[in-house]
């Protein structure tokens, strides 16, 4: 998920902590599905002052439960549209993209009992920054299940909103700034009831207030306080590949990665994809020549892992080649793993580098990663025909896919990426000339016209890594599932 994060670092082997337990087994909908859809007023406290913003909250939820039974609310949407001058823009501002994370407080109450929920909601993919009008955002993602634990209505009721955006420039590094913080409260004289849940079976009515009024406005206790639950997990993407981690290795971090790199030549991008990646943390430097700077260096090695191979999973690409004509291949990328020296010691293809200002304690850090790999054409087809290209098609030599991320650390909140808790890695690659290709005939020079000698532009995105070692089975929030994969699964960004 992307957005603003507070993180908070455990060694060298720390993993993201992110709010993510487990689907209740059992929820369900005991006689039917009401829809969840309600516009209302915010007033949302912007750089220009107080402005009015609308909100959608749209989803579904059981019509009825039983006392006990597990109620889990399904395919959120958070919906806003903020006003012109919402994120501050200084002049030479870099920021061109913005993603969002929309947090919606709930208010769960049934018989006078309230109990607080956080429906979290996060854009897709980042949205060009308007240089003037209105910004949309539209969020989805798994909320809370409630647990109601005796008879009555329970009743949901949209409370306060805040909103994280992070801004990014059209590399996908951090902008300045990096990220915007609202706080939008609900404007009175407005109903606020997103659903009521009938429990018991029995059609009894509840004694909560209207959904328009505060919590403990003069309601006395009676019945049991709902349980809300943890935010239910995302379910794995179907295509994620095993991505298992190493229980005896208290070094080693396992992490789903994705992306899109562009072949310039035809303009054109391939996705590839889920992808695991199989990490060893190396030693840590630290530095205090600088007066006022603390600089701290550690060095890994980053590993493809697909079915036990170092390489990414296959992937499929469409093109039109010299313009006009379709051509669709197979790309194999494996990678030439990290050697050691004589005395042992990996060379390392993962540097990253911290930088803590203590004037201001504001954190900055960089890490780039080195990949070093060999390209394989295979199945292609030229407008639907197939050629043989034969089965050692591929670059003359391997290439360096060079990626670096970027964060920026204060008062808490970090924007951008570290190895240890994923984000966005920019870089470029420019492909070798061509080799092998072609069973009865020389295609080399095809390709090589095709796909060679000029750089493009590579975007991938890294989920955030498990430790297995740390992960304890059964443990709710853990970023590693129950089999030491990744709870993590990114989604590709242009």
């Amino acid at each position: 998920m992307t957005g603003a994060r507070r993180r908070t670092v455990r060694g060298a082997a720390v993993a993201a902590a992110v709010l993510l337990g487990g689907m209740v087994p059992g929820a369900r909908a005991a006689s039917g599905v009401q829809e969840i859809d309600l516009e209302l007023a915010y007033t949302c406290d912007l750089p220009e002052g107080e402005q009015p913003v609308k909100v959608r909250i749209t989803g579904k939820l059981p019509e009825s439960a039983e006392p006990g039974q597990a109620v889990q609310p399904e395919g959120v949407s958070l919906e806003a549209t903020l006003p012109e001058g919402a994120i501050p823009l200084p002049d030479g501002s870099t920021a061109a993209r913005v993603s969002a994370e929309l947090k919606l407080a709930v208010d769960v109450s049934q018989m006078d009992q309230h109990a607080q929920a956080e429906w979290i909601g996060t854009t897709a993919e980042s949205v060009p920054v308007p240089q003037e009008g209105a910004l949309p955002l539209t969020t989805s993602g798994a909320v809370p299940y409630m647990k109601p634990e005796g008879s009555g209505d329970l009743v949901l009721a949209a409370g306060a909103l805040s909103v994280e955006l992070t801004l990014e420039t059209a590399q996908g590094i951090p902008a300045e700034p990096p990220a915007v913080s609202l706080n939008c409260s609900v404007d009175p004289d407005q109903p606020t009831e997103l659903a009521r849940t009938d429990v018991g079976g029995e059609g009894e009515s509840s004694s909560a207030p209207p959904a328009s009024e505060p919590a403990g406005s003069g309601a006395t206790d009676s019945g049991a306080v709902p349980e809300v639950g943890a935010r239910a997990k995302q379910p794995a993407a179907p295509d994620a590949a095993p991505c298992v981690g190493d229980v005896n290795d208290d070094l080693n971090l396992n992490a789903y990665v994705t992306g899109y790199a562009n072949v310039t030549k035809l303009g054109g991008a391939t996705k590839f994809p889920l992808a695991c990646t199989q990490v060893s943390q190396g030693p840590t430097r630290v530095d205090l020549s600088e007066p006022g700077f603390t600089h701290i260096y550690q060095d890994s090695t980053a590993v493809l892992d697909y079915q036990g191979k170092p390489q990414l999973p296959p992937a499929s690409g469409t093109f039109l080649t010299f313009g006009f004509m379709p051509t669709t291949a197979t790309l194999e990328m494996t990678q030439v793993p990290p050697g050691v020296d004589a005395e042992g010691t990996p060379d390392y293809n993962v540097k990253s580098h911290l930088i803590v200002d203590w004037s201001d304690f504001t954190n900055t850090g960089l890490t780039t990663i080195d990949l070093d790999l060999m390209l394989r054409l295979r199945d292609v087809k030229v407008n639907g025909v197939p050629l043989d290209v034969g089965d050692n098609c591929r670059t003359s030599k391997p290439f360096t896919l060079s990626l670096e991320g970027r964060m920026t650390a204060k008062d808490g909140v970090t924007t951008g990426y570290t190895l240890a808790t994923g984000g966005v890695l920019t870089g470029s690659v420019t492909l070798p000339p061509f080799s092998g290709c072609g069973a009865g005939e020389d295609l080399d020079s095809l390709f090589t016209a095709s796909l060679s000698g000029v750089p493009g532009y590579v975007k991938q995105v890294q989920g955030a890594p498990c430790a297995a070692q740390q992960h304890v089975p059964g443990s709710e929030g853990s970023v590693c599932t129950d089999a030491y994969e990744p709870v993590d699964v990114p989604v590709a960004v242009r």
